[in-house]
């Protein structure tokens, strides 16, 4: 049995393309395997408690040592819940819309909520930092409206890609696939690229 999370980031609901791709890989991997389970997590959707001063505060005692204060004890057991569904699955698919050359900011929010001391990843004063999410996989929908990977920087740039590969290494999760769906305004057949799209989500779930 395979537990997908699937983390839409986008705003847009239906209309998402990303969160549309994503759907596309997700229902080939389904009609693979029938013990496909899929908890979809739409972050514009639910409300994500705030990661701020007590939750900070939590954080930085798990850090030092330090007792947590009741505050701050009631901010680490929110955060906690968000991580548990994270690490409850085997295989996370992200729909991620790159705003502003970068992600969305509540998809920003659950990443400081889910990465923490001791749940998603250690820390050793002379080895540095280790992911503790291994041996799971991931899979990642980029879509743009106007930026796509070479073109001239007039365009826009593209920091949301290399922000979440470093984090997806940083916890710990080494198997990454990438689909990506851009540019969307600046060909004369946007339809064609999205269906390439969604046949590259099919043969992933092919090959999974």
């Amino acid at each position: 049995m395979t537990n997908a999370l699937h983390i839409n980031a986008s705003a847009r609901g239906k209309s998402s393309d990303s969160r549309g791709i994503a759907t596309t890989f997700l229902d080939a991997l389904a009609a693979q395997d029938p013990t496909l389970t899929v908890d979809t997590l739409d972050l514009f959707e639910e409300r994500l408690p705030d990661f701020a001063t007590a939750a900070a505060g939590a954080k930085l005692a798990v850090f030092t040592g330090q007792e947590q204060t009741l505050e701050q004890r009631r901010a680490w057991e929110q955060a906690r819940e968000v991580f548990d569904r994270f690490a409850a699955a085997d295989l996370y698919v992200l729909s991620i819309p790159i705003w502003n050359s970068g992600i969305p900011y509540i998809l920003k929010q659950w990443i400081d909520l889910v990465t923490q001391p001791g749940w998603a990843f250690e820390f050793d004063p002379t080895q540095g930092y280790t992911g503790l999410l291994e041996g799971k996989r991931a899979v990642t929908v980029y879509t743009s409206g106007v930026h796509s990977p070479g073109v001239p920087l007039e365009f826009g740039a593209d920091f949301a890609t290399p922000f979440v590969e470093d984090w997806l290494r940083f916890v710990g999760v080494e198997s990454v696939s990438e689909i990506r769906y851009a540019p969307t305004v600046l060909t004369s057949d946007p339809g064609a690229g999205l269906a390439l799209a969604q046949e590259r989500a099919r043969e992933l779930a092919a090959a999974f």
